[in-house]
């Protein structure tokens, strides 16, 4: 019992720490974009209080089942999938479900959320919602080959699918996957640009052409709802990257409070610093049109991912 509640406490501390992490990185980013646009911004805790101000009022608007059912789909995807993903390296705080997971089983479980919000919107019958909806799914399309390629390629180079394997292989040998397949990981780098939707990839909701899209027909608690989805998979996608790419964070051979905390320092450095890639390039980049993100991304990003998985194939 004592093992089993430890267990639930991790996994109650992992959900609020990737909550918090992905509000808050949202909130710096406005807060820095303000600066770049010469503007002084919202305090970096505003995201925080637009999601109190959001979960307080009432909707009386229904558009039917799915309507209802979107935004508490794209939670329970987003808590899901957390659930699987390595947090610190063999670490007995966050052990969590990640030694079940793989990349295969990943890769399905990461396309539920925006599955959910698509046929949530699609039912709403608003044409912003439609356009939106029809804008995102073409954009994932775009940019989920490289990112299959770049994993492909990792599986193909070290023969296995699971991610607390690839974390614990870069840790024996002390070579990141990031320099041990260069190609693999610009690859999946490029394809990051298109998974957090900064500019110019910002084409799904597009609030000057399309009234914030999928989400144009929801607001109260069902924006606070999807808004919180949306924080956690940010805090997701950021993670996988670094024990994908960048050793992890943690130390397996040390659990204790100490480690933990250097652990959770280091995790955070590393996933702010790979979050403000696609903000940076987002900053001096306008919005693609959506034939030319999915031109983006089946040029260069699949050309490094096939060039990554022949690199495994044939080279290392």
């Amino acid at each position: 019992m004592e093992d089993l509640g430890l267990k639930i406490f991790g996994a109650i501390l992992t959900t609020i720490m990737a909550f918090a992490v992905g509000m808050t990185y949202g909130g710096i980013v406005r807060k820095l974009t303000a600066r770049v646009q010469n503007r002084y911004g919202p305090p970096v805790y505003q995201n925080f209080l637009d999601l109190l101000k959001l979960q307080s009022k009432k909707t009386n608007i229904a558009h039917g089942f799915m309507g209802h059912m979107a935004p508490v789909w794209i939670i329970i995807a987003a808590v899901t999938v957390l659930m699987f993903i390595p947090i610190l390296n063999g670490n007995l705080w966050f052990p969590n479900l990640s030694f079940h997971g793989d990349l295969i089983f990943l890769l399905y479980m990461m396309v539920f959320g925006s599955l959910g919000m698509a046929l949530g919107a699609g039912q709403t019958g608003n044409p912003n919602s439609a356009i939106g909806v029809t804008r995102g799914l073409s954009q994932m399309v775009g940019y989920e080959i490289p990112f299959v390629l770049a994993l492909v390629a990792l599986m193909i180079q070290y023969e296995t699918t699971s991610v607390q394997d690839l974390t614990q292989i870069q840790h024996e040998t002390g070579v990141w996957n990031a320099f041990a397949n260069p190609f693999a990981f610009l690859a999946a780098l490029f394809a990051s640009l298109g998974m957090f939707r900064y500019s110019p990839f910002d084409i799904v909701g597009a609030p000057a052409e399309l009234a914030s899209g999928p989400v144009s027909e929801f607001g109260g608690k069902y924006l606070g709802t999807m808004m919180s989805g949306g924080a956690i998979f940010a805090f997701i996608k950021l993670t996988l990257y670094v024990h994908l790419f960048f050793g992890g964070a943690g130390n397996p051979d040390n659990s204790g409070i100490w480690a933990t905390l250097v652990g959770i320092g280091i995790l955070l450095i590393k996933t702010f610093l790979l979050y403000m890639i696609p903000v940076f390039y987002g900053w001096i980049n306008p919005r693609y049109r959506t034939e030319q993100a999915i031109r983006y991304f089946w040029g260069w990003p699949t050309a490094l991912g096939i060039l990554g998985v022949l690199w495994a194939v044939y080279i290392y």
